[in-house]
């Protein structure tokens, strides 16, 4: 029995880009949980440091939402194109950040450290979840 070209497709792609939205989407639920735990433990110094933390975290949560949608959607793409859609995205997410920055110190006048402290661990948080997350699917 002979298998036709059109019943049988052989994928050449180890990830598919819904796998890397899904991926990103996950990471971001993360951030954001590890988020709100920062911010709920600066609310001991007050109600405006909650806030910067929160601020300063979802910031960063935003950027990557923004970049994750840029870099991964439009389907498939040659590389350059990858390529600059990926930097893109990445100077898009860090426009955004230092937006909020600027707003949330110049015009909020939000504590500075809760605001750096939430950006700190939503950034540290992503990459620790992707790596998580690639481990465990290429244990399967």
């Amino acid at each position: 029995m002979a298998l036709s070209l059109s019943t049988h497709r052989v994928s050449r792609v180890m990830n598919s880009a819904a796998a890397g939205r899904r991926l990103a989407l996950r990471a971001m639920a993360y951030q954001m949980v590890a988020v709100l735990l920062v911010a709920l433990a600066f609310l001991i110094q007050g109600a405006s440091a909650a806030l910067a933390a929160l601020l300063g975290g979802a910031s960063v949560v935003l950027g990557s939402a923004l970049a994750a949608n840029i870099a991964l959607g439009g389907g498939v793409v040659p590389a350059r194109s990858a390529f600059m859609k990926l930097v893109l995205g990445t100077g898009i997410k860090w426009l955004v950040v230092m937006t909020i920055f600027a707003l949330a110190l110049g015009v909020g006048r939000l504590p500075p450290l809760p605001l750096l402290a939430g950006l700190a661990v939503a950034l540290i948080v992503y990459p620790l979840v992707l790596n998580f997350s690639v481990r465990v699917e290429r244990e399967r």
